[in-house]
């Protein structure tokens, strides 16, 4: 009968640091995924200011575009927490586009090299920012099902796991993301 019991203990210890082991995994998986999406959003902010300078030759009178722009890269930077930061992110996209909007309306720029192979990298950027972003989605769902589904869900919470949130894209982005701006260069 002690033997019963001590195997008893030995499975229910054995489970219960499997799940411990599971959320720790998965909530450093979250965490390494967050810092993805930090990484990428630096590297679209260092690149701006290049791209900026660049359309400024060319498009002087545009001043307000440009602050926003400057802003808009100042918010990514200061931004804290994943919904400050996409908050932060969808204003910068929509400078971006209007930053290229202007860009757009000046023939001499868009045959500018400095200018197309800015574009390029802020475009590997992006995609990069996407893939990150599904990367950190996909690790805070993992993590969110371990910490809401049974028996996981008992231990978590006394061990202080918690949901994450997801990094969304306001309604207006999504639906720009549906349907991209033709921009032409």
């Amino acid at each position: 009968m002690l033997y019963i019991i001590l195997a008893v203990i030995a499975v229910i210890v054995i489970v219960i640091i499997a799940m411990y082991n599971g959320l720790v995994r998965a909530n450093v998986r979250v965490d390494e995924a967050w810092s993805d999406i930090t990484v990428q959003l630096k590297r679209r902010a260092d690149l701006i200011p290049n791209l900026v300078e660049t359309v400024k030759g060319y498009a002087k009178q545009e001043k307000e575009v440009f602050e926003n722009v400057t802003k808009a890269r100042s918010a990514v930077m200061n931004a804290n927490g994943v919904q400050e930061t996409a908050e932060a992110d969808n204003m910068f996209t929509g400078a971006l586009k209007s930053l290229f909007a202007v860009a757009e309306a000046y023939p001499d720029l868009k045959s500018n090299q400095n200018f197309a192979q800015l574009q390029a990298e802020l475009t590997d950027t992006e995609d990069k920012i996407q893939a990150s972003r599904r990367f950190y989605n996909g690790s805070a769902r993992d993590l969110n099902i371990k910490v809401q589904t049974f028996p996981t869900s008992i231990f978590a919470g006394m061990l202080g796991f918690k949901k994450r949130e997801f990094f969304e894209l306001e309604e207006a982005e999504a639906a720009a993301a549906k349907n991209p701006v033709d921009v032409k260069f």
